[in-house]
């Protein structure tokens, strides 16, 4: 592991130079909460934001600068929940919170590319909902030959599912997820009663008390390498350090997961990844006050038992209705129109959403439902500089991506877009040299408190028991 760690450290100082600073000039800014500057300017140094403003906003003269008259700079869009990218979405098991993601990421998916074409920054790569309790996930950029390059946060939250997997049912998913955690609470337990004995014997006097006793007192000398490898992310998480992904495919699912959750005492570091069904719950959701991330299919459809009616529900309206903010994913992949993060929130807006709440369902919500509210989002001195310049209005059909900064660096030009060439030309285009080819993505800062005059610091080494193939 420290091995790993020195040489992914190593390999991300090889190609991240400190100093950098860029500069958009001339473009639209807006911003997700709808607010523009017309003809503006954003200055990025060490990868974050220094300065956002109009024309008269000094540039470094080291900068480089980009371009953007006539076009619109929109921040990078989040897709917090997702399997793009991952060579397989579930586990086998049931109950496999011992696996990582890193293990299934392909950082050379085609999938990661069109992140980049759309306009989307940061990937939430974690397992998907058929599971009852999944690895750990993995906070990304959609760029890098390495896993550990394209690192923002490791080991960062677990999928937890209240909805049935593939043959279950809602009792025998319960029970599954009841037992695992009493099975955790029996092994940590053993193993602190075990510590306690170990204490004993280094005293002196020694005090015989109950086995419950032994193991609570014991409790406060247990770390985590004392614990068997199966259960030490388990234990993290039951003692609130990880943020739980709690899927809730109907109401009675959301009404299951708030219970359990109480009950668990992780309320707080739940956020929902709910079905289309689960909007007859959006008051349950409101007041338990967690981010929820709403399913890709958007529309409800249900057939009145009586009558045969099929009525149909927009969900992202009965949410900002009832002022829930929520977070989009797309349908699918880019492969069809709502497969794209951006028409999702277009189709918010033509079905009578506030255009504000569409902008933010995929841009500042979604960076807050994992977690970065603080460093993505929005254009603002502080963030990180994940930039769109778009040739138009972001939810506009004719609208595409023209550049794409990751951290200040030119991740995406269209004008050198290979693939669209292929596709426009009908003929194969040689590959670039390795002198023209892109660089890997720069490091990120390990926290978003980090402040903003700080450079980026290398991101730890990836790595995880088990594997997600």
């Amino acid at each position: 592991m420290v091995l790993s760690s020195l040489l992914a450290a190593s390999l991300l100082a090889a190609t991240t130079a400190l100093g950098d600073s860029a500069a958009v000039r001339g473009g639209t800014i807006l911003q997700p909460d709808g607010t523009r500057i017309e003809k503006g300017i954003v200055v990025i140094e060490d990868g974050k934001v220094t300065a956002v403003g109009g024309p008269e906003t000094p540039i470094p003269a080291a900068a480089t600068v980009l371009e953007a008259d006539g076009k619109v700079v929109f921040p990078g869009m989040i897709l917090a929940h997702t399997q793009v990218g991952l060579d397989i979405p579930n586990e086998n098991m049931p109950i496999a919170p011992f696996v990582n993601v890193y293990d299934s990421i392909e950082p050379n998916s085609a999938e990661y590319e069109e992140c980049l074409r759309t306009g989307i920054t940061t990937v939430h790569a974690i397992q998907g909902n058929n599971t009852v309790i999944g690895g750990l996930s993995r906070i990304i950029r959609p760029q890098g030959d390495m896993v550990e390059y394209m690192t923002v946060r490791p080991d960062y939250a677990l999928k937890i599912s209240i909805t049935p997997r593939n043959g279950f049912n809602r009792m025998t998913q319960l029970a599954e997820l009841r037992r695992a955690f009493a099975d955790l609470k029996a092994h940590v337990d053993a193993v602190a009663e075990r510590r306690y004995e170990e204490e004993q014997k280094k005293k002196e006097e020694k005090v015989l008390v109950l086995p419950d006793e032994a193991a609570k007192q014991g409790l406060a000398h247990v770390t985590i390498d004392d614990l068997d490898a199966r259960w030490r992310t388990l234990w993290r998480a039951s003692k609130g350090e990880i943020p739980l992904f709690v899927h809730c495919d109907r109401a009675m699912d959301v009404s299951n997961g708030i219970a359990w959750l109480r009950e668990a005492k992780l309320l707080e570091k739940a956020v929902f990844v709910v079905g289309t069904e689960a909007h007859k719950a959006a008051g349950a959701l409101k007041q338990a006050g967690r981010p929820v991330i709403l399913s890709g299919a958007l529309v409800h459809k249900e057939t009145d038992p009586l009558t045969g009616k099929e009525s149909e529900v927009f969900v992202p309206k009965v949410f900002a209705d009832a002022g829930l903010p929520f977070v989009l994913q797309p349908n699918g992949f880019a492969f069809n129109a709502d497969g794209l993060l951006w028409y999702q929130a277009a189709r918010c807006v033509r079905e009578g959403v506030a255009r504000d709440v569409a902008l933010k369902s995929v841009t500042q919500w979604a960076a807050d439902a994992i977690g970065m509210g603080d460093t993505l989002g929005s254009i603002a001195p502080g963030k990180w500089g994940n930039v769109a310049i778009l040739s138009g209005d972001p939810l506009d059909q004719a609208t595409v991506v023209e550049k794409l900064l990751l951290e200040g660096r030119l991740a995406y030009d269209r004008a050198t877009d290979r693939r669209l060439k292929e596709l426009a030309t009908g003929q194969e285009l040689a590959a670039p040299s390795a002198e023209a080819a892109p660089t890997a993505a720069p490091a990120a800062p390990a926290a978003p408190a980090a402040p903003a005059t700080e450079p980026p610091a290398a991101p730890p080494a990836g790595g995880g028991s088990g594997s997600g193939k």
